[in-house]
């Protein structure tokens, strides 16, 4: 059920890598990548989800409020964490050059599906 999601999710959204539902905890649960695609994703979103996890951290101290989304750009990837829930997140690779406003419309929509189901 995910996978379908995720590969159609990911079909709507140019230069898409990968794309991961992620728990909290930094595990994938279900993942579609690129052929191609020359990265750990289960060691990026563990590293990710740690920044996302510190960054929480600090907005409840400052109560700011939770976390929706983080984006950090690299020289080669654009890296996106969305939350999906209180426990899941989508974490989205996108090459160089990607529409990088499309796909945050995009997972902003997912959304919708995945908290159904979470």
């Amino acid at each position: 059920m995910f996978t379908e999601r995720l590969n159609e999710l990911s079909s709507r959204i140019d230069g898409a890598l990968a794309l991961s539902l992620v728990a909290d905890d930094g595990m994938p649960v279900e993942s579609v990548s690129a052929a191609d695609s020359d990265f750990d994703l289960e060691a990026l979103a563990a590293e990710l989800m740690s920044q996302v996890r510190a960054i929480s951290l600090n907005n409840q101290e400052l109560d700011v409020g939770q976390v929706r989304h983080i984006s950090v750009t690299t020289d080669r990837f654009t890296l996106m964490i969305s939350a999906v829930s209180r426990n899941y997140f989508l974490m989205l690779v996108l090459g160089a050059g990607a529409n990088a406003g499309r796909a945050r419309f995009e997972l902003r929509r997912a959304k919708l599906l995945f908290e159904r189901d979470l």
